[in-house]
């Protein structure tokens, strides 16, 4: 994770880019037009562990394993998928033989994947985790609708009890 805390002068700097981008490219909900994605089929992933990954997302969050097939583009490679609901999948591989390193935060990589999850869910998977010893953060810094841990390969999950198109107290889709 990011450790380099910006100076005053720098928060201040980044405040008026983001302020500019905002003005330059956010279009009010009126004027903006419809996406031409329908949303995401799957984000895929790469483990090192097939059996813990299932155990992980389907024994312990509770998402279910709707596919296990060998990967089309590296033979020996599994390629799965778990329905994280509305349509949506979160896909693996897993590379045998390629020794690959465990992944870093970097440009280029996934900094965390943040699933939509019902209150009720949320507080019972926030029991699970409890349970199970998985420490997590999010309540800690006051973001009570977020749970930040890690799966057994180090990618940073986020279970967010808001609803799709909702952030940080208000619609993105102007509902």
């Amino acid at each position: 994770m990011a450790t380099h805390k910006p100076t005053q002068a720098e928060q201040q700097e980044l405040s008026r880019k983001r302020d500019e981008l905002r003005d330059r490219y956010l279009l009010p909900v009126s004027q903006r037009p419809s996406s031409s994605a329908r949303g995401i089929h799957h984000a895929a992933l790469i483990c090192r562990d097939v059996a813990a990954t299932i155990e992980f997302y389907q024994g312990l969050l509770g998402f279910p394993l709707v596919e296990l097939v060998e990967n089309r583009d590296y033979p020996g490679s599994s390629h799965f998928f778990f329905d994280l609901g509305n349509s949506t999948l979160l896909g693996f591989f897993d590379f045998p033989g390629l020794g690959l390193a465990p992944g870093v935060e970097a440009l280029g990589t996934v900094q965390h994947i943040a699933i939509s999850i019902a209150p009720e869910e949320h507080a019972r998977l926030r029991a699970k985790l409890d349970e199970s010893g998985i420490s997590y953060g999010g309540p800690d810094k006051g973001i009570e609708e977020s749970l930040y841990f890690r799966d057994p390969d180090g990618i940073q999950i986020e279970l967010l009890s808001d609803p799709l198109m909702y952030f940080d107290g208000q619609w993105l889709d102007g509902r």
